[in-house]
Protein backbone atom coordinates (compact mmCIF):
# COMPACT_ATOMS: atom_id res chain seq x y z
CA UNK A 1 0.00 0.00 0.00
CA UNK A 2 1.24 3.50 -0.85
CA UNK A 3 0.56 6.79 0.93
CA UNK A 4 -1.27 8.16 -2.14
CA UNK A 5 -4.85 9.06 -1.23
CA UNK A 6 -7.73 8.67 -3.66
CA UNK A 7 -8.02 12.46 -4.00
CA UNK A 8 -4.31 12.79 -4.77
CA UNK A 9 -4.59 9.99 -7.29
CA UNK A 10 -7.48 11.75 -9.04
CA UNK A 11 -5.60 15.03 -9.15
CA UNK A 12 -2.46 13.33 -10.49
CA UNK A 13 -4.48 11.77 -13.30
CA UNK A 14 -6.68 14.79 -13.97
CA UNK A 15 -4.86 15.76 -17.17
CA UNK A 16 -5.59 12.32 -18.63
CA UNK A 17 -9.18 12.28 -17.40
CA UNK A 18 -11.22 15.01 -19.18
CA UNK A 19 -14.21 14.66 -16.84
CA UNK A 20 -12.04 15.09 -13.71
CA UNK A 21 -13.03 18.71 -13.26
CA UNK A 22 -13.27 20.37 -9.88
CA UNK A 23 -16.98 19.55 -9.88
CA UNK A 24 -16.33 15.88 -10.65
CA UNK A 25 -13.61 15.62 -8.02
CA UNK A 26 -15.97 17.23 -5.50
CA UNK A 27 -18.65 14.68 -6.38
CA UNK A 28 -16.24 11.82 -5.68
CA UNK A 29 -15.12 13.48 -2.43
CA UNK A 30 -18.69 13.49 -1.08
CA UNK A 31 -19.32 9.99 -2.40
CA UNK A 32 -16.26 8.76 -0.53
CA UNK A 33 -17.36 10.61 2.59
CA UNK A 34 -20.73 8.84 2.34
CA UNK A 35 -18.94 5.51 2.09
CA UNK A 36 -16.89 6.23 5.20
CA UNK A 37 -20.05 7.08 7.11
CA UNK A 38 -21.81 3.89 5.96
CA UNK A 39 -18.70 1.84 6.80
CA UNK A 40 -18.65 3.21 10.35
CA UNK A 41 -22.26 2.22 10.93
CA UNK A 42 -21.79 -1.25 9.46
CA UNK A 43 -18.80 -1.86 11.72
CA UNK A 44 -20.99 -1.06 14.73
CA UNK A 45 -24.18 -2.69 13.44
CA UNK A 46 -24.29 -5.39 16.10
CA UNK A 47 -23.88 -2.82 18.87
CA UNK A 48 -26.38 -0.21 17.66
CA UNK A 49 -29.49 -2.40 17.15
CA UNK A 50 -29.54 -1.69 13.43
CA UNK A 51 -29.51 -5.30 12.22
CA UNK A 52 -32.57 -6.98 10.71
CA UNK A 53 -35.46 -5.70 8.63
CA UNK A 54 -37.65 -2.61 8.85
CA UNK A 55 -40.79 -4.53 7.92
CA UNK A 56 -41.06 -2.61 4.64
CA UNK A 57 -40.70 -3.82 1.05
CA UNK A 58 -38.82 -1.73 -1.55
CA UNK A 59 -39.60 -1.07 -5.21
CA UNK A 60 -37.80 -4.29 -6.14
CA UNK A 61 -40.16 -6.35 -3.97
CA UNK A 62 -37.37 -7.07 -1.48
CA UNK A 63 -37.48 -6.77 2.30
CA UNK A 64 -35.80 -3.55 3.41
CA UNK A 65 -33.06 -3.99 6.00
CA UNK A 66 -32.50 -1.28 8.59
CA UNK A 67 -29.05 -0.61 7.15
CA UNK A 68 -30.56 -0.31 3.64
CA UNK A 69 -32.62 2.62 4.86
CA UNK A 70 -29.70 4.15 6.77
CA UNK A 71 -27.30 3.87 3.82
CA UNK A 72 -29.90 5.34 1.47
CA UNK A 73 -30.48 8.33 3.76
CA UNK A 74 -26.75 8.96 4.07
CA UNK A 75 -26.25 8.87 0.30
CA UNK A 76 -29.21 11.12 -0.44
CA UNK A 77 -28.36 13.68 2.24
CA UNK A 78 -24.69 13.97 1.37
CA UNK A 79 -24.93 13.79 -2.41
CA UNK A 80 -27.85 16.21 -2.79
CA UNK A 81 -25.68 18.86 -1.12
CA UNK A 82 -22.46 18.17 -3.01
CA UNK A 83 -23.19 20.76 -5.72
CA UNK A 84 -22.20 18.47 -8.60
CA UNK A 85 -25.49 16.62 -9.22
CA UNK A 86 -28.73 17.50 -10.95
CA UNK A 87 -30.42 14.15 -10.23
CA UNK A 88 -30.00 10.77 -8.56
CA UNK A 89 -31.59 7.35 -8.71
CA UNK A 90 -31.45 4.87 -5.85
CA UNK A 91 -32.20 1.16 -5.95
CA UNK A 92 -34.42 1.83 -2.90
CA UNK A 93 -36.51 4.60 -4.47
CA UNK A 94 -39.29 4.25 -7.05
CA UNK A 95 -38.84 7.63 -8.73
CA UNK A 96 -35.98 9.77 -9.95
CA UNK A 97 -34.58 12.01 -7.20
CA UNK A 98 -34.19 15.54 -8.55
CA UNK A 99 -31.87 17.87 -6.65
CA UNK A 100 -33.90 20.52 -4.85
CA UNK A 101 -33.55 24.12 -6.10
CA UNK A 102 -32.44 25.10 -2.58
CA UNK A 103 -29.12 23.35 -3.27
CA UNK A 104 -26.58 24.13 -6.00
CA UNK A 105 -26.93 21.92 -9.05
CA UNK A 106 -24.24 20.43 -11.26
CA UNK A 107 -23.96 18.52 -14.51
CA UNK A 108 -23.83 14.94 -13.21
CA UNK A 109 -26.34 12.18 -12.50
CA UNK A 110 -25.64 9.55 -9.84
CA UNK A 111 -27.19 6.07 -9.98
CA UNK A 112 -26.55 3.92 -6.91
CA UNK A 113 -27.38 0.86 -4.87
CA UNK A 114 -26.78 2.12 -1.33
CA UNK A 115 -26.17 -1.30 0.20
CA UNK A 116 -25.93 -4.31 -2.07
CA UNK A 117 -26.23 -7.66 -0.29
CA UNK A 118 -27.66 -6.09 2.88
CA UNK A 119 -29.39 -9.30 3.99
CA UNK A 120 -25.88 -10.72 4.56
CA UNK A 121 -25.11 -8.20 7.31
CA UNK A 122 -26.92 -10.29 9.92
CA UNK A 123 -24.40 -13.09 9.28
CA UNK A 124 -21.42 -10.72 8.96
CA UNK A 125 -20.70 -11.25 5.24
CA UNK A 126 -19.35 -8.59 2.88
CA UNK A 127 -21.72 -5.97 1.48
CA UNK A 128 -21.12 -2.87 -0.60
CA UNK A 129 -22.26 0.37 -2.20
CA UNK A 130 -22.32 0.37 -6.02
CA UNK A 131 -22.42 3.60 -8.03
CA UNK A 132 -22.57 4.85 -11.61
CA UNK A 133 -21.88 8.42 -12.74
CA UNK A 134 -23.42 9.89 -15.89
CA UNK A 135 -23.13 13.37 -17.35
CA UNK A 136 -26.28 15.29 -18.21
CA UNK A 137 -26.66 15.78 -21.98
CA UNK A 138 -25.28 19.14 -23.11
CA UNK A 139 -27.65 22.04 -23.57
CA UNK A 140 -30.15 20.86 -20.97
CA UNK A 141 -31.27 23.00 -18.03
CA UNK A 142 -34.02 23.13 -15.44
CA UNK A 143 -35.56 19.98 -13.99
CA UNK A 144 -34.08 16.76 -15.30
CA UNK A 145 -36.29 14.70 -17.60
CA UNK A 146 -36.27 10.93 -17.13
CA UNK A 147 -35.07 10.41 -20.71
CA UNK A 148 -31.89 12.31 -19.86
CA UNK A 149 -31.13 9.64 -17.26
CA UNK A 150 -31.91 6.54 -19.33
CA UNK A 151 -28.49 6.42 -20.95
CA UNK A 152 -26.59 3.29 -22.01
CA UNK A 153 -23.66 2.25 -19.86
CA UNK A 154 -21.20 3.33 -22.57
CA UNK A 155 -21.89 6.92 -21.50
CA UNK A 156 -20.75 6.44 -17.91
CA UNK A 157 -17.95 8.84 -16.97
CA UNK A 158 -17.18 6.98 -13.77
CA UNK A 159 -18.25 3.93 -11.80
CA UNK A 160 -17.20 1.89 -8.82
CA UNK A 161 -18.10 0.35 -5.53
CA UNK A 162 -17.18 0.52 -1.86
CA UNK A 163 -16.79 -2.93 -0.33
CA UNK A 164 -17.36 -3.26 3.41
CA UNK A 165 -15.59 -6.33 4.78
CA UNK A 166 -12.46 -7.18 6.79
CA UNK A 167 -11.23 -3.88 5.35
CA UNK A 168 -13.22 -1.19 3.57
CA UNK A 169 -12.15 -0.82 -0.04
CA UNK A 170 -13.03 1.61 -2.83
CA UNK A 171 -12.69 0.31 -6.39
CA UNK A 172 -13.00 3.09 -8.97
CA UNK A 173 -12.67 3.83 -12.66
CA UNK A 174 -13.03 7.13 -14.47
CA UNK A 175 -12.24 5.55 -17.83
CA UNK A 176 -8.48 5.32 -17.25
CA UNK A 177 -8.20 1.81 -15.85
CA UNK A 178 -9.38 0.43 -12.52
CA UNK A 179 -7.74 1.32 -9.21
CA UNK A 180 -8.38 0.06 -5.69
CA UNK A 181 -8.04 2.05 -2.49
CA UNK A 182 -8.16 0.65 1.04
CA UNK A 183 -9.46 2.70 3.96
CA UNK A 184 -6.80 3.26 6.61
CA UNK A 185 -8.83 3.76 9.82
CA UNK A 186 -5.86 5.38 11.51
CA UNK A 187 -5.80 8.36 9.14
CA UNK A 188 -9.36 8.11 7.83
CA UNK A 189 -8.25 8.08 4.20
CA UNK A 190 -8.55 5.68 1.28
CA UNK A 191 -4.98 4.88 0.19
CA UNK A 192 -3.97 3.41 -3.15
CA UNK A 193 -3.49 -0.33 -2.58
CA UNK A 194 -4.38 -1.95 -5.93
CA UNK A 195 -3.19 0.16 -8.90
CA UNK A 196 -4.18 -0.83 -12.44
CA UNK A 197 -6.31 -3.84 -11.53
CA UNK A 198 -6.62 -6.44 -14.32
CA UNK A 199 -8.90 -9.45 -14.71
CA UNK A 200 -7.01 -12.60 -15.79
CA UNK A 201 -7.86 -13.66 -19.35
CA UNK A 202 -9.22 -16.96 -18.02
CA UNK A 203 -10.08 -17.82 -14.44
CA UNK A 204 -10.58 -20.92 -12.34
CA UNK A 205 -13.83 -20.04 -10.52
CA UNK A 206 -17.46 -19.92 -11.62
CA UNK A 207 -20.02 -18.20 -9.42
CA UNK A 208 -23.76 -18.84 -9.74
CA UNK A 209 -26.66 -19.81 -7.51
CA UNK A 210 -27.18 -23.40 -8.60
CA UNK A 211 -30.24 -23.60 -6.37
CA UNK A 212 -32.10 -21.91 -9.25
CA UNK A 213 -31.05 -24.60 -11.75
CA UNK A 214 -34.56 -25.97 -12.37
CA UNK A 215 -35.68 -22.55 -13.59
CA UNK A 216 -32.76 -21.81 -15.96
CA UNK A 217 -33.02 -21.72 -19.72
CA UNK A 218 -31.16 -24.26 -21.86
CA UNK A 219 -28.10 -22.09 -22.69
CA UNK A 220 -27.45 -21.40 -19.00
CA UNK A 221 -27.72 -25.10 -18.12
CA UNK A 222 -25.28 -25.89 -20.91
CA UNK A 223 -22.88 -23.15 -19.82
CA UNK A 224 -22.80 -24.25 -16.18
CA UNK A 225 -22.27 -27.85 -17.25
CA UNK A 226 -19.34 -26.65 -19.35
CA UNK A 227 -17.76 -25.08 -16.25
CA UNK A 228 -18.31 -28.37 -14.41
CA UNK A 229 -16.12 -30.19 -16.93
CA UNK A 230 -13.70 -27.71 -18.53
CA UNK A 231 -10.15 -27.16 -17.32
CA UNK A 232 -8.30 -24.07 -16.08
CA UNK A 233 -5.13 -22.85 -17.84
CA UNK A 234 -3.20 -24.97 -15.32
CA UNK A 235 -5.18 -28.11 -16.17
CA UNK A 236 -7.27 -28.11 -12.99
CA UNK A 237 -11.03 -28.25 -12.56
CA UNK A 238 -12.98 -25.03 -12.00
CA UNK A 239 -14.11 -24.32 -8.43
CA UNK A 240 -17.55 -23.04 -7.44
CA UNK A 241 -17.77 -19.97 -5.20
CA UNK A 242 -20.94 -17.99 -4.41
CA UNK A 243 -21.25 -15.35 -1.68
CA UNK A 244 -24.74 -14.16 -2.58
CA UNK A 245 -23.73 -10.48 -2.53
CA UNK A 246 -23.08 -9.19 -6.06
CA UNK A 247 -20.40 -6.72 -5.03
CA UNK A 248 -18.47 -9.36 -3.07
CA UNK A 249 -18.71 -11.99 -5.81
CA UNK A 250 -17.62 -9.46 -8.43
CA UNK A 251 -14.70 -8.25 -6.30
CA UNK A 252 -13.35 -11.79 -6.10
CA UNK A 253 -13.82 -12.18 -9.86
CA UNK A 254 -12.00 -8.90 -10.52
CA UNK A 255 -9.01 -10.00 -8.44
CA UNK A 256 -8.87 -13.71 -9.27
CA UNK A 257 -10.64 -14.08 -12.61
CA UNK A 258 -13.40 -16.46 -13.59
CA UNK A 259 -17.04 -15.63 -14.14
CA UNK A 260 -20.04 -14.43 -12.15
CA UNK A 261 -23.43 -15.41 -13.58
CA UNK A 262 -26.95 -14.26 -12.75
CA UNK A 263 -28.93 -15.72 -15.65
CA UNK A 264 -32.59 -15.26 -16.55
CA UNK A 265 -34.97 -17.90 -15.29
CA UNK A 266 -38.64 -18.84 -15.54
CA UNK A 267 -39.58 -16.53 -12.66
CA UNK A 268 -37.46 -13.60 -13.88
CA UNK A 269 -37.13 -13.91 -17.66
CA UNK A 270 -35.67 -10.41 -17.88
CA UNK A 271 -33.12 -11.20 -15.16
CA UNK A 272 -33.02 -10.01 -11.56
CA UNK A 273 -30.13 -7.53 -11.39
CA UNK A 274 -30.78 -3.86 -12.01
CA UNK A 275 -29.17 -2.65 -15.25
CA UNK A 276 -28.41 0.93 -14.23
CA UNK A 277 -27.33 0.66 -10.58
CA UNK A 278 -25.71 -2.80 -10.58
CA UNK A 279 -24.85 -4.28 -14.00
CA UNK A 280 -23.70 -1.12 -15.79
CA UNK A 281 -21.18 0.11 -13.20
CA UNK A 282 -19.69 -3.36 -12.74
CA UNK A 283 -19.59 -3.90 -16.52
CA UNK A 284 -17.72 -0.59 -16.86
CA UNK A 285 -15.16 -1.76 -14.30
CA UNK A 286 -14.86 -5.19 -15.92
CA UNK A 287 -14.13 -3.75 -19.35
CA UNK A 288 -11.68 -1.20 -17.97
CA UNK A 289 -9.85 -4.10 -16.29
CA UNK A 290 -9.69 -6.18 -19.47
CA UNK A 291 -12.76 -8.32 -18.84
CA UNK A 292 -16.18 -8.66 -20.46
CA UNK A 293 -19.79 -8.22 -19.38
CA UNK A 294 -22.71 -9.68 -21.33
CA UNK A 295 -26.39 -10.48 -21.00
CA UNK A 296 -25.65 -13.70 -22.90
CA UNK A 297 -26.52 -12.19 -26.24
CA UNK A 298 -24.68 -8.88 -26.27
CA UNK A 299 -22.61 -6.29 -24.47
CA UNK A 300 -24.20 -5.02 -21.26
CA UNK A 301 -22.93 -1.46 -21.75
CA UNK A 302 -24.79 -1.11 -25.05
CA UNK A 303 -28.20 -1.89 -23.59
CA UNK A 304 -30.55 1.10 -23.48
CA UNK A 305 -32.61 1.05 -20.25
CA UNK A 306 -36.36 1.25 -20.72
CA UNK A 307 -36.92 2.58 -17.19
CA UNK A 308 -34.99 3.37 -14.01
CA UNK A 309 -35.29 -0.11 -12.56
CA UNK A 310 -34.87 -2.14 -15.75
CA UNK A 311 -33.40 -5.57 -15.10
CA UNK A 312 -30.92 -7.71 -16.97
CA UNK A 313 -29.19 -11.08 -16.95
CA UNK A 314 -25.46 -10.76 -16.24
CA UNK A 315 -22.41 -12.83 -17.19
CA UNK A 316 -19.26 -10.95 -16.17
CA UNK A 317 -15.58 -11.67 -15.67
CA UNK A 318 -12.65 -13.14 -17.61
CA UNK A 319 -12.96 -12.82 -21.43
CA UNK A 320 -12.49 -16.54 -22.16
CA UNK A 321 -15.16 -17.51 -19.64
CA UNK A 322 -17.74 -14.90 -20.73
CA UNK A 323 -17.17 -15.70 -24.40
CA UNK A 324 -17.85 -19.38 -23.64
CA UNK A 325 -21.30 -18.47 -22.28
CA UNK A 326 -22.05 -16.24 -25.30
CA UNK A 327 -21.23 -19.18 -27.60
CA UNK A 328 -23.82 -21.28 -25.77
CA UNK A 329 -26.48 -18.59 -26.30
CA UNK A 330 -25.46 -18.08 -29.93
CA UNK A 331 -25.78 -21.82 -30.54
CA UNK A 332 -29.34 -21.85 -29.22
CA UNK A 333 -30.29 -18.81 -31.33
CA UNK A 334 -29.71 -20.72 -34.56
Amino acid sequence: MTDVTVTEHLLLHQKRTPQATGQFTGLLHDLILSGKSISRRINKAGLLDILGGTGEVNVQGENVQKLDAIANRIMKYRMERCGALCAMSSEEEVDLIRVSPEFPRGDYILIFDPLDGSSNIDVNINVGTIFSILRRPEGRSGDVDIQEVLQPGTRQVGAGYILYGPSTMLVLSTGQGVHGFTLDPGVGEFLLSHPDMRIPRQGSIYSVNEGNRENWDAPTREAVEWFHTCKTPGGENYSARYVGALVADFHRTLLSGGIYMYPPDKRKPEGKLRLMCEANPLAFLAEQAGGLASDGRGRILERIPSHLHARTPLFIGSPVDVEAVEKMYAGHAR
